[in-house]
């Protein structure tokens, strides 16, 4: 009885072992396409607003030089998903383009004195468009593509705005994958 025993249980795991649950590190992307060229994005933000009402609102805050780590993120995140392989211009089937065209942090929570703000919302919003190699039309075109991140000043989930930057920065990245690799 437990010959049958350990050869069923070696059995039921050797079946679990072949078929497993689906899950996979690699891309499902299967296109023709195999390179992407990823241009240095644009810094299209107006970090002066002459409509503004208030000295708060007409100075926004911005960190320089977003657009680079932007760029630096959707790479990294493309070598990662392994879908398409990073390309010189000249040679990639597929060039993305972008500007980054707005940069925000909203209040979403306050305190108990409604003056101090709890948790803050920042998003990075930017115009993507992806072409092929050669072609005037582009296989899509974002002109609102938005990444965030939510963060808490206090407590027990309080971060930085630096950290939730990175955080908002990593889901930008990991959108434009998604959009390029699934085609949504």
């Amino acid at each position: 009885m437990k010959a049958k025993l350990s050869l069923l249980t070696t059995y039921y795991l050797l079946l679990s072992t072949l078929f497993g649950c689906g899950y996979t590190t690699h891309s499902l992307y299967r296109g023709v396409e195999k390179t992407i060229y990823v241009e240095p994005f644009a810094n299209k933000v107006d970090i002066l607003s002459e409509n503004a009402t208030s000295l708060s609102q007409r100075y926004r805050t911005y960190h320089p030089l977003m657009e680079n780590d932007l760029r630096t993120a959707v790479i990294n995140r493309f070598m990662s998903d392994g879908g398409l392989r990073i390309a010189d211009k000249e040679a990639a089937d597929l060039i993305l383009k972008g500007e980054l065209i707005d940069y925000q942090r909203d209040a979403l929570r306050y305190e108990n004195n409604q003056e101090d703000v709890a948790e803050y919302r920042i998003s990075l919003i930017m115009h993507l468009t992806l072409s092929k190699q050669g072609q005037e039309n582009p296989v899509w075109d974002e002109p609102n593509f938005v990444g965030d991140a939510t963060y808490f000043t206090s407590g027990a989930q309080a971060k930085t705005e630096a950290t939730a930057l990175d955080d908002a920065i990593s889901d930008l990245a990991r959108r434009v994958i998604e959009r390029t690799v699934e085609n949504w």
